[in-house]
This record gives structure tokens, sequence and C-alpha cells, in this order.
């Protein structure tokens, strides 16, 4: 046992009042990043094959049919024929999904192999950055709504619903991605001059309010750590602690919906609109990083338990209501009608990412596992050509996908919506995925997921090879290490049970409680580490305050949530029934098996029983004969598929979590 050293992790907790303190302090943990880590094969890697070959030349397809492209050039080129046409679309931030579509093109055009994008979508980045150059301001002001000739409004009248600094949020972001990538600082010379004007406006001598929706706050601070101007990193901060002062103009929802009803530092839950919610956490999370804010850090502990123990789906999804696109109640979380924003999925796994810099904890690097295979994976299709915007966790026969200010929908995925922010956000997402493997300390490298890959750090070179999430056994090995090269630790989940881990065949630990597997020895070329992570069928059950849950049961697999669709049962799914029995028997009777090589997905069947048809009404009075007996009238045998990969072969009904009753 001298070879390794066990760092428990934090267990989830039945409620925030039980859960242990996770204190947030200043880390000198780092990200590793995009030049030393290199994913190779698995899920991950077809993911970002999918998202260069597929999602990628869809969306710049679609980002010019939708007028995108147009809406910049017009402004751009005010002597070209688009510019005497009306501005196309109906949001005025329209502009941010050809900003985070670049932030994607940025990883994928400095890959610098055989995965490099093609020469269409390089045209395009080049095209795109041109005409950003060509409409921008004099003064630094960058809009292409509030800036075309036939829109009344001026820039900066609708700090609530305009959108303006979360433009200039979405530009930053790209602008730092293709810096950093590429080399190419155009748009950060056209970033810092925005970021400037935004300072002159509202840093602490200009206008002491809000914009209507965060992501601005994440972006300053990243502007700051690339540029060493602390002038970025103080607006972030500023803009935090302003926000639940009652500065946003009220119209339509509200100041709840904005996190503008009470200070972050004082809110006592997770609240609003779940992507603005996250977006703020997240950039929060990154102010404690650089000024070591203990007060902020406890808030947004406290708020992290709050989600993950009242308000989060199994799948990681947040947000349960269509209406305003929002967290909802504590336990208010209904199957078919979750929202689960893609988005929101995206901005969850930015904020848990943070945490665990902040903190070394790896109960935050678990749900962001959670959340990438399940509320993540689901919103795009198999094709990388439809998306999700709301991920329910139920499917009816006739239920439709709405964004929730439409009067219908599409009975599955759509090719692109009114309000496009989650295309492009898959695209940035995907093409930063290596960004979240790995992370340096001051002598030891920590692997933080796991997929096929290379990565290099201080002297020490590993090619990780394993069939994860599917297969839980993890290989390592050591390509090169110099003599001062850095330790490694290893990622135990929180789902797991009897992990093994073995040194050059070797078992050094059986048994491995969650949290970080330090590998305490130098380690040479040739080293062989292979961690096991068994990885059995599990049942879930629910909190019993959440109603919409009660006598239902989920099945769930290493990381992934399961579903049963139409499409693979011959009952109805609301027939399905697992008695108390039968659902003990699942977890040893349930089977995976492997239906083609394509993509290697686990399918889970198990016995199962056919209710008996209802009778009675919609409320029959109990205790009558119009009660019909409970009882099941046959057996069947239920098959289930993993969640995100639901959708993709018609619109049927869905379910995640089945009737025990």
């Amino acid at each position: 046992m001298e070879d390794i050293a066990v760092e428990p992790g934090v267990a989830p907790a039945p409620s925030v009042t039980k859960r242990p303190a996770v204190a947030v302090t200043t880390s000198p943990r780092q990200a590793l990043g995009t030049a030393n880590v290199r994913v190779t094969s698995g899920l991950l890697a077809d993911w970002q094959h999918r998202n260069r070959t597929a999602t990628i030349p869809h969306t710049i397809e679609q980002l010019r049919l939708a007028g995108n492209v147009d809406n910049l050039r017009r402004i751009a080129h005010p002597e070209s024929p688009e510019a005497a046409r009306p501005f196309r679309g109906r949001y005025p931030f329209l502009d941010t999904d050809v900003f985070k579509t670049l932030e994607g093109l940025a990883y994928e055009l400095g890959r610098g192999d055989e995965a490099r994008a093609d020469a269409e979508t390089a045209a395009f980045y080049d095209e795109a950055v041109d005409l950003i150059e060509r409409a921008q301001r004099a003064d630094g002001y960058l809009n292409s709504y509030f800036q075309a000739p036939d829109v009344e409004k001026e820039p900066w009248q609708d700090l609530a619903w305009g959108h303006e600094l979360y433009n200039l949020g979405h530009l930053v972001q790209a602008a730092v991605a293709a810096s950093r990538q590429l080399g190419d600082d155009r748009l950060l010379t056209v970033a810092r001059r925005f970021a400037d004007l935004a300072y002159e406006r509202f840093g602490p001598d200009g206008d002491d309010i809000v914009c209507g929706h965060p992501e601005i706050e994440m972006a300053l601070v990243e502007l700051s750590r690339q540029t060493g101007d602390e002038r970025y990193l103080e607006l972030a901060s500023l803009f935090i602690d302003r926000r639940g002062r009652g500065t946003v103009e009220l119209s339509v929802f509200p100041a709840e919906y904005f996190q503008d009803n009470a200070p972050l530092r004082e809110l006592d839950s997770v609240t609003g609109h779940a992507v603005r919610m996250t977006y703020l956490a997240a950039g929060a999370a990154d102010v404690v990083l650089e000024r070591s804010d203990e007060t902020l850090g406890t808030a947004l502990e406290r708020l992290w338990n709050d989600m993950v123990d009242t308000k989060l789906y199994l799948t990681g999804g947040l947000g349960s209501r269509h209406s305003d696109e929002a967290i909802g109640d504590r336990f208010e979380l209904p199957s078919e009608r979750s929202y689960s924003e893609t988005c929101a999925a995206i901005a969850t796994m930015q904020w848990a990412w943070r945490m665990h810099l902040a903190s070394g904890e790896t109960t935050y690097l678990d749900v962001f596992e959670t959340v990438l295979y399940n509320a993540y994976a689901a919103g795009l299709s198999d094709d990388g050509r439809a998306f999700f915007y709301d991920n329910p966790l139920q499917r009816r026969p006739d239920h439709q996908q709405r964004t929730g200010a439409e009067p219908e929908g599409e009975l599955l995925r759509r090719g692109w919506f009114v309000c496009p922010c989650c295309p492009p956000n898959i695209i940035r997402w995907t093409a930063e995925l290596q960004d979240h493997l790995a992370l340096v300390d001051a002598d030891t490298l920590f692997l933080a997921q796991y997929t096929g890959a290379r990565i290099a750090h201080d002297g020490l070179e590993l090619e990780m090879t394993t069939g994860y999430p599917w297969d839980g056994r993890v290989a390592i090995e050591v390509v090169s290490a110099a003599p001062t090269a850095s330790r490694i630790a290893l990622r135990v989940p929180a789902w797991c049970r009897g992990a093994q881990f073995t040194i050059n065949g070797e078992t050094v630990a059986t048994d491995v409680p969650a949290g970080w597997l330090r590998v305490e020895r130098a380690l040479v070329a040739g080293d062989r580490l292979e961690l096991d992570l068994p990885m059995p069928v599990r049942a879930h059950g629910a909190d019993p305050r959440v109603d919409a849950l009660r006598n239902s049961i989920a099945f769930a697999r290493g990381p992934v949530v399961y579903c049963a669709e139409q499409a693979d049962n011959d009952v109805e799914l609301d027939e399905l029934t697992l008695d108390a029995a039968a659902a003990a028997a699942a977890l040893t009777t349930a089977r995976a098996v492997t239906p083609n090589s394509r993509d290697e997905t686990r399918i889970i069947t198990m016995p199962a029983r056919i209710a008996a048809p209802h009778e009675g009404g919609l409320y029959p009075e109990l205790g009558t004969d119009a009660v019909t007996d409970a009882a099941a009238s046959a057996t069947t045998t239920a098959t289930l598929v993993p969640y995100h990969l639901w959708g993709n072969r018609g619109a049927a009904a869905m379910r995640v979590w089945l009737r025990t009753a």
C-alpha cells in the first residue's frame, strides 16, 4: 500500500444541512488544457469527430440561412445589398451565435493534425472575423442589432433584454480562444476595445447597474487572465456584487428571473432562469479563484449544495419550468415538464469545474460527469444535425418540443431555433472537452475524466485507453517520465463501489473509496497503471418530497442514466410496472449487451409486468368497485437504452422513471 494514498471525496447527502462542509479556497490547481491533452479514442473522440464533420458545417449553414452573418455584413459593409434589408431575427443578441461558433472553430482549427477542421470551416472563420472587425464602431461598441439603421432603440437603452454585455461576454470568450489556440489576436483587439468601453460605462465611476443576462462575468475574468489587465477582473466583481439590488428594469418576469431579487452572497437557493443563474455562479467562482473571496465562496458552496440536494434532475438537468425557463422550487422535478435546457447543462458543468478548481473536491467532478453523459449529451442528435432545446425525462406520444415561447413545436429535435443559443454552445463545449480531462498542481497530475487520450506534463507523458463510460477499466501507460516528473492522481467516482487498482499487474489497492487515488511513487517509462471501476446496474429512487416521482424507479450504469423508449418495448410505457420484487431482482438479472459495433451502446433488459387497464375515470373513488385491482396482469421484458441516445429513431414515448405500483 506504500504506492498509493487515498484522498476520500465528499459523498452526496440527502439534504443541505447534513452535507459536510467543503471549504472553497484559492487553489494552485489548474486545468492542463489543449496544448497538453489530446482526445484520441472513445465516446468523447466520437463526439468531437461528429462536431467537426457534421455539427459545425450544419451550424455554419444555418447561421447563413437565418441571417446572423448578414446582420454583421450589413453593418460591416453599408454599401452591400444586405445593408438595404432589415435586421433578420427576433432577438437583439443573435451575434452571440456567431461568437460561440467561432470559439469552437478556434479549437478545431488549432488542432494541427489530421483532426483539424476543413478548408470551408477555416474560410468561414476568416470571413466572420473580418466582418466583426469591420462592424465594430469607432468607440468600441459592437452589436449588429442596435447598430442597425432600421432599429429605433439606442445602444445600452434596454439592459434587461438587449443582452449587449452578454454579447460582449461571448465575443471575449471567442477572442481568448482564438488567441490561445491559433495565435490570432484579431478578435482579441476587438474584444478589448469593447470591454474597455464597458469598463468606462459600468466601471467604478460608471452606471451602478447590471445586465439582464449574466455571462459577462466569466468572460471578463478570462480576459483579465489573458491580458493581465486587472480592470476586467474588477468589473466582473462589480457586476456580481451589484446584482440583487433591483437595478434590472422589470417587464414580463419578476426580479427573481434575473437573480436580481437578492444579492448573490445572501441568496438562499438557486433561482430564476436556469442559464442565467449558473452563468452567474460560474463567473462568481472565477472571482473566488482570483481574489480568494471566502464569503463569496461560502455562498457558492451553499447554493451548489442546495441545487444538488433539491433541484437537480437525475440526469444533471436543471430547470423545471417552461414558462420562464426557470429552476423552480425545491423538489419541483416533474419528468415530462423538465425543461433542463441544453445551455443550462453546459453552464452547470462550467460552474462545477470552477468549484473543483477552487476546492479540489471530487464531488463537483462527479456532477460534471453526470451532466456530460446525460443532460448535455441528449441535446444533440446521433447525426449531429438536430438539437433539443429542452430535455425532458419523459415523453408522451403527443409531446412537442418547444423553446417556451412558441405555440407549438416539433415532435423531436430541430435543425435550428428562433433563439438558437444551444447549437453553437454545443459546438464550443464539445471542441473544448480535452480542457476538462486533466489538472495539475505543484507536483501532481490529476485525471478528472476518463477517455482515450494522450496527456503530457512536466516530463511525464501518458497514454490513456478505456471504453469509458461503457466499460470501467482504465489503463494508463507511462510513455516517458523525467526524474522530476509529476505524480498522478485518479478520480474514483462517487457511484463506484469496489474499485481496484493495479501497477504493472500487481494489485495494490482494493475497494478504493470515492475521491482521489494518488500514486505515491516515481513512475518510469513502461509502467502500466490500471483502475477498474465496476459498473453494475444501479436502481435509484427519489426523495419522497419529489411528488412527481413517488412509486417510481430509475436505472443507471456507471455515469450513464437509462430510459425506456417505445421502439424497444412492445408494451405501452405507461403500462410497464416493476413491483418491489422485480425492482430488487433487476439489479441481478439486468444485463448489458452491445447491439452494434458503431457506438458500443449498452442496452439493459430486465423482467417487468404489464399493469392492468385502468378503469373508473380520471379520479376513481377509492374503496368501490370502480377502482380496478392494481395487480399486474402479465409479465414482459423491459428494455432500457442510454438516455442521451433517446429520440433518434422517431417520435415515440420515453421514460426515465418507471412505475413500481
